[in-house]
C-alpha cells in the first residue's frame, strides 16, 4: 500500500552524479576526497570522486613538494573489510586505457604508521602499495577495455592499516598500442616501471605535449656515465606506423654513445616477474648507425640500423627477471636511443560465469542484506561466504541468514560442491537443487523442511547431507559417508539402503528415526512426546549392538521425556504464583522472537541520559537520541501514555495476544538495506519503547520542507536515488518478505536518510501482514494518514498492495530544479506518478513496476549529466 510521500518525495528529491570526462577526449580526472572541481596548470579538469565510490571518508593533508606546500584532499578507508571500489566509465573511449593513481599518507592521521594495501583492476591484483617505502606512491597501468565500466579497488591487508588514495586518472591510449609481441593481449595488464625520455634533462613531459597524457621522465636519473650530452634536433618524422604514437618532442632528443663500445641502461626492478620493454629510435643525426641490442647479456637483435629521418619501435619480453640491463653495442657509428618504456606484465584472471554472478546477486538481494558482493565473486579475492577454484564458485555458505526458501536461482550455481544452508529458516519441500550435479556436501540443519521432493535423487556426487527427511533415494548416493539429520522434527523408518558399513547416520534430536519399524511405530502412537531421541548408526562391526542401543535409547528418551514434562509442570505452577500482571503471553512471545535485544527500562534511561535529547515526535510518542554501552548511537521511540494509536501500533493486530508488540514483531522479522533496522525494545509495566538504528541525515521531510531545504536543495538525481531506495524497501515488504507486509503510512517523514543520503523506510506502527490467502482479505480496521493510503482501504477494506498518491497533492517540478534535469527522465517519473493517482487499483502500477520506471528515469538523468560533463 503505498503512498503519497513516496511520490511527492521522489518527484522532489534526489541525488548527484557526475560523469566527468573533460574536454580532453576521454579524460577522467578524480580528486579523491575533493569537494570542488578545478583546472590544473596543464589545463586538465579535475572533479570530486563522490559519484564514483560509495565508501570511505575524506580529509586533507599538508603536502610539501620542493620549496612549496599545499593542502591536498585524500580519501581513506578506516576499518575496511572488503573491497573499496571505484566504478570508472570507459565505454567508447578506446580498446586500451591508461589508469594512473596517486596514494598519499603524509601522516594525515597523526599515527605515523603508513599503510600497506593491495590495488586491483577488474579481476587482477595489479599492485601492492607500501607507503612506508615511498610516500607519495604513484602507480600507472594499461588496461584492455572489454566492458562499459572498470572497477578500481583498494583492499586492506591484515595489519596493513587503512588504504588511502589522493587522485585517480583515466586516459585513452592509441588503438593497438602496447600489443606487439604480447601474446593474449586481452588478458594482460601492464604496470609501468619506467618511461624515460632519453637525452632530455629538463624535467618531465606530459599533456598537452603528449595528447595521451603519458608522463615521460627526464633522463638524468638514468644516464650512463659514458653517454654523451643529449642531442636535441628538430626534425619531422612520419609516425603513422608507430602504434604507440610517441610525442614528436620525445623523438627529437636522444642519448648517443661516446668513447665506449656499449651504451647501457641499468634499471633495477621491484620484484621477480615478466617484463615488457619498448624501445624508440629516430634518426635525428646525419649518419646511419648500426648496433646490436642485448638485454641482460643476451643478444636479441643483431645489426639494427637507424636511418636518418626515420622512426622505429622495438618490442621485447623478458621472463622471470629481477633486474634489467639494456645494452646497445656499437657496430657502425655510435648507437643511440630516443626513449624507452618498461612494464611489469600482470595476468588478468578470467571472470566468473555471468550466469553465476547474476544468480549470486539475486540471492544477495533476497537476503535483504548487503553482503559486500561487488564485481567478480572469485577475483581478485573471493567474496565473503564464497570459496572458489580458479574462477569457479564451488562453495556457498549462507548459514544463519534468513532465506526462508531455496529460490530457482540456486539451480544456476552449477559448479557448487558445497552448499551450507544451516539455520536459514527454510520450510516446506527442498527444491531447485536437482541440477547441482557436482554437489558433494549439503548442510540443511536447523531448518523446518518437511520433504526433499525428488531433487536429490539425481545428486550422484553428494557425500555429506545435513538435515532433512529421509527419502529412499538417499541410499542411491554411493559417495555419501555422513548423513546428519540431527535437531529436526523427523519421524519414521530409515531406508535399509542406508544401512551400510561406509555410512554413518546421525539422528539425535528427532521424534524417532530408526531402521526398526517397531520403535518408530511405538513413537508415532504418542505424537505428543517431542523430546530428542538419540539414534547413532555405527559401522557394521558394531551391528550386533545396534538393536539393543536403539531400544535402550528409546526407553531412556521416553523416561527422560516424562521427567522433563513433570519438571516443566512444576515450574509452570510456581511461575504462575509469582508472575506479575504485566507478564502476558505477548511478552513471552517477544522473548521467543530471537531477533531483537530486550532492554530494561534502566538501560534505556542510561542510554538516553534520562531522555535528555528529543530528536523527533510522532503519533506513537517522542523519539530520543541514545548511546548504547558499546558506543553505538540509536533512536529511542517511547510510547506516550496518552495515545491509544501508540498502543495499537506497538502490537498492530497480533491475534490472540495482548496488543503490545506487533511493531517489534514485524521489525524483528525483516532485514533489508532500505528498511530501518530494529536494535531492540523495552516492555515493562507502563513502558513500551522501541530502539532502532540512528540515521543522522534526518527525514526526507526535513530536506524538502524543513530548515535543511533552505540551505541545500536536493538535485533531481539525488531525489531519484532516494525514491529508488524507498521503492526497494517497499518492494521487499510487498514481494520479498514472508508474510508480505503493507506499510500503510508511507510519507516523507517516514523516509530517513543516512550520512551518505541513502534512504530507509521507517515507522512500521501501522503495518499489516498479508499472507498468500489474504490477497482479497477484508479488514475491519482502517489505519494510516489521509492522502497517503489506498482509497480501497476506506471503501472496500481490500488488502491488495498497490501504491497510491492522493490527487491534488502532486507538484512535479519545483523552481530549484529548473534547467538541471533531463526532460525525458522527468517525463517518465511524472507518468508513473500520474498512474499512481488512479483511484481504480487495477490501473495503478505495483511497487515493482514503479521501481523499474524510477530506475529508467535515473539512468536517463545520468546520461544527461554525462553529456554535460557536469560535476554537480
Amino acid at each position: 500500500m503505498a503512498l503519497k510521500c513516496f511520490w511527492v518525495c521522489f518527484t522532489f528529491f534526489f541525488g548527484f552524479w557526475v560523469v566527468a570526462f573533460c574536454s580532453q577526449d576521454g579524460f577522467l580526472s578524480l580528486s579523491c576526497g575533493g569537494e570542488k572541481s578545478y583546472v590544473d596548470s596543464y589545463k586538465i579538469k579535475w572533479v570530486s570522486d563522490d559519484t564514483f565510490i560509495t565508501t570511505g571518508k575524506k580529509t586533507t593533508v599538508e603536502y610539501v613538494e620542493g620549496t612549496s606546500s599545499s593542502s591536498i584532499p585524500i580519501r581513506f578507508f578506516p576499518e575496511s573489510r572488503g573491497r573499496n571500489c571505484y566504478k570508472l566509465p570507459v565505454e567508447n573511449i578506446s580498446s586500451i586505457v591508461l589508469v594512473r593513481a596517486q596514494f598519499v599518507y603524509k601522516n594525515y592521521d597523526k599515527h605515523r604508521k603508513p599503510p600497506a594495501f593491495s590495488v586491483s583492476l577488474g579481476t587482477a591484483i595489479v599492485s601492492m602499495v607500501n607507503l612506508t617505502d615511498k610516500d607519495p606512491w604513484i602507480d600507472e597501468f594499461t588496461w584492455p577495455v572489454s566492458k562499459d565500466t572498470l572497477s578500481f579497488c583498494l583492499q586492506a591487508i591484515p595489519g596493513g592499516g587503512s588504504p588511502v588514495i589522493s587522485s585517480l586518472e583515466i586516459r585513452p591510449l592509441p588503438q593497438g598500442a602496447y600489443q606487439s609481441s604480447l601474446e593474449d593481449f586481452w588478458h594482460k595488464s601492464l604496470r609501468k616501471c619506467y618511461r624515460i625520455n632519453s637525452g632530455y634533462t629538463n624535467g618531465s613531459l606530459r599533456y598537452p605535449i603528449d595528447p595521451f597524457d603519458r608522463i615521460w621522465d627526464a633522463d638524468q636519473s638514468y644516464t650512463p656515465f659514458h653517454a654523451s650530452p643529449a642531442f636535441n634536433i628538430l626534425l619531422s618524422f612520419n609516425l603513422s606506423s608507430q602504434k604507440e604514437r610517441p610525442p614528436l618532442n620525445v623523438l627529437q632528443t636522444a642519448r648517443v654513445l661516446a668513447r665506449e663500445d656499449v651504451l647501457h641502461y641499468n634499471l633495477p626492478l621491484d620484484k621477480l616477474g615478466d617484463y615488457y620493454i619498448v624501445l624508440y629510435f629516430a634518426g635525428i643525426l646525419p649518419v646511419s648507425a648500426s648496433f646490436d641490442i642485448l638485454i641482460n647479456g643476451d643478444l636479441l637483435l643483431s645489426e639494427f640500423k637507424i636511418r636518418t629521418s626515420e622512426a622505429s619501435t622495438l618490442y621485447f619480453k623478458q621472463k622471470g627477471i629481477t633486474s634489467l640491463d639494456i645494452a646497445l653495442r656499437s657496430i657502425v657509428f655510435y648507437p643511440q636511443i630516443n626513449a624507452l618504456e618498461v612494464y611489469e606484465i600482470v595476468d588478468i584472471p578470467p571472470e566468473t560465469s555471468s550466469t553465476t554472478v547474476s544468480a549470486l546477486q539475486v540471492i544477495e538481494q533476497s537476503t535483504g542484506f548487503d553482503l559486500g558482493w561487488q564485481d567478480d565473486p572469485c577475483f581478485p579475492n573471493p567474496w565473503d561466504h564464497i570459496e572458489c577454484e580458479g574462477s569457479t564458485v564451488i562453495s556457498l555458505d549462507l548459514s544463519d541468514i534468513n532465506l526462508r526458501s531455496i529460490s530457482p536461482t540456486f539451480g544456476d550455481l552449477l559448479d557448487l560442491k558445497i552448499l551450507n544452508l544451516h539455520n536459514t529458516s527454510l520450510s516446506g519441500a527442498i527444491q531447485n537443487l536437482g541440477g547441482l550435479q557436482d554437489l558433494e556436501k549439503l548442510n540443511l540443519s536447523f531448518n523446518q523442511l518437511t520433504s526433499f521432493g525428488s531433487d536429490l535423487d539425481s545428486l550422484v556426487n553428494l557425500r555429506v547431507l545435513l538435515k532433512g527427511i529421509v527419502p529412499d533415494s538417499l541410499g542411491e548416493l554411493k559417495n555419501l559417508h555422513l548423513l546428519n539429520l540431527e535437531n529436526n522434527k523427523l519421524q519414521g523408518t530409515l531406508p535399509l539402503s542406508l544401512d551400510r558399513e561406509s555410512l554413518e547416520v546421525r539422528t539425535s534430536g528427532n521424534l524417532c528415526l530408526s531402521f526398526s519399524t517397531m520403535v518408530c511405530n511405538d513413537a508415532s502412537s504418542n505424537p505428543s512426546i517431542e523430546t530428542p531421541q538419540v539414534t547413532i548408526v555405527a559401522n557394521k562391526k558394531h551391528k550386533q549392538h545396534r538393536l539393543l542401543a536403539i531400544i535402550l535409547g528409546a526407553a531412556g528418551g521416553t523416561l527422560f521425556a516424562l521427567l522433563l514434562i513433570s519438571l516443566l509442570v512444576l515450574l509452570y505452577i510456581n511461575k504462575r504464583k509469582a508472575e506479575t500482571t504485566y507478564t502476558t503471553r505477548a511478552a513471552i512471545d517477544m522473548r521467543n522472537w530471537n531477533a531483537a535485544r530486550i532492554f530494561s527500562y534502566k538501560e534505556i534511561k542510561t542510554a538516553t541520559n534520562n531522555f535528555k535529547e528529543v530528536i523527533g515526535r510522532g503519533s506513537f510518542g517522542s523519539v530520543y537520541l541514545g548511546k548504547l554501552s558499546d558506543g553505538k548511537l540509536v533512536a529511542v521511540k517511547v510510547r506516550s501514555d496518552k495515545t491509544q494509536l501508540g498502543a495499537d501500533s506497538f502490537i498492530n493486530e497480533l491475534p490472540h495476544v495482548h496488543r503490545d508488540g506487533m511493531q517489534v514483531h514485524l521489525l524483528s522479522q525483516i532485514h533489508h538495506q532500505n528498511l530501518v533496522s530494529l536494535e531492540g525494545f523495552c516492555h515493562e509495566p507502563k513502558q513500551q519503547i522501541l530502539v532502532y538504528e540512528y540515521l543522522p541525515g534526518g527525514s526526507l521531510s526535513d530536506h524538502l520542507y524543513g530548515p535543511k531545504s533552505q540551505k541545500v536543495s536536493l538535485s533531481w538525481i539525488r531525489r531519484l536515488k532516494i525514491a529508488i531506495d524507498a521503492a526497494k524497501g517497499l518492494d521487499y515488504l510487498h514481494n520479498g518478505s514472508d508474510p508480505r507486509i503493507i506499510h500503510r503510512d508511507i510519507k516523507c517523514s517516514n523516509i530517513l536518510l543516512d550520512c551518505q543520503m541513502n534512504a530507509k523506510v521507517c515507522d512500521f506502527g501501522l503495518s499489516k501482514q498479508v499472507t498468500q490467502g489474504d490477497a482479497t482479505h477484508v479488514t475491519t480496521v482502517v489505519k494510516g494518514t489521509a492522502g497517503y493510503l489506498d482509497p480501497d482501504l476506506f471503501c472496500m477494506r481490500s488488502m491488495k498492495a498497490k501504491p497510491y498518491l492522493q490527487a491534488g497533492a502532486l507538484e512535479i517540478v519545483d523552481d530549484s530544479l529548473k534547467g538541471t534535469f533531463d526532460v525525458e527522465s522527468m517525463r517518465k517519473a511524472a507518468l508513473v506518478t500520474v498512474r499512481s493517482v488512479e483511484r481504480d487499483a487495477s490501473r495503478r502500477p505495483t511497487i515493482a513496476e514503479v521501481l523499474e520506471e524510477l530506475k529508467e528515469a535515473y539512468s536517463l538523468q545520468l546520461s544527461y549529466l554525462a553529456s554535460l560533463g557536469h560535476p554537480d
